[in-house]
């Protein structure tokens, strides 16, 4: 199996550095970008497999190119922040990233994450097609449709609804959420959950306006009905 390609946006020298050597023993192929202005069209060019973004960059900061990455790919993102108000990492989280690290951080905890969310965007089928109402799951082709449409997803979106869709009206507490979709608890995860619902609540209404599809149940969690 071809090992993923990383890309890691990050203009300090010394944490592409240290990153590099821990991805790379890990049998990951990595390169390296110190602008956030070069990253998009990079993306373009080389379509790599995860991208490492910190949000503190020269040319373009790294929210921005999110949201333009966001335009045309769902390629995973991890975003890497030195800043340390919760509403910081949110915003990230609902431009599209697929999750946070914060700095400082362990290169471990980091390879551990990239992991997680390539495994996320790579898992083996639970059943080939799901079909519920108008939509349609494809975990062979990681594809939705909603009656005949695609909805584009990011691969924490498609595990989230995935699993929502593999349990109709079943009720999920934000930590079985967190657990099946991120694959590890962390502290203020549930959070998470909650911005990954926003986002994902958001596309489906675009295809189905005025249909509460994934209902909120007030101090419990979530369920999906249709």
């Amino acid at each position: 199996m071809t090992s993923a390609n990383i890309l890691i946006v990050e203009d300090e020298k010394k944490i592409v550095e240290l990153l590099r050597d821990y991805l790379e023993k890990a049998q990951y192929k990595v390169s390296s970008l110190e602008r956030g202005d070069e990253a998009v069209s990079h993306v373009k060019k080389s379509a790599p497999d995860l991208i490492l973004l910190d949000i503190m960059l020269p040319g373009m900061d790294g929210m921005e190119v999110c949201r333009e990455i966001r335009r045309f790919s769902s390629v995973p993102i991890i975003m890497l922040t030195a800043k340390v108000e919760e509403v910081d990492r949110l915003i990230g989280l609902e431009l599209g990233a697929d999750d946070y690290i914060c700095k400082p951080f362990s290169p471990r905890e980091v390879v551990a994450r990239v992991k997680a969310v390539l495994r996320r965007a790579n898992t083996g089928p639970i059943m080939e097609k799901m079909v519920v109402g108008p939509f349609m799951l494809d975990d062979k082709t990681h594809q939705v449709a909603v009656n005949g449409e695609s909805l584009e997803l990011t691969p924490s979106e498609f595990s989230l609804l995935r699993v929502l869709m593999a349990h109709p009206t079943r009720v999920f507490s934000r930590n079985e959420l967190l657990n099946q979709v991120q694959g590890y608890d962390f502290e203020g995860y549930d959070r998470t959950i909650d911005t990954h619902i926003k986002n994902l609540r958001k596309k489906i209404a675009q295809k189905l306006p005025n249909q509460d599809v994934i209902t909120t149940v007030y101090g419990i969690g979530y369920k999906f009905t249709v």
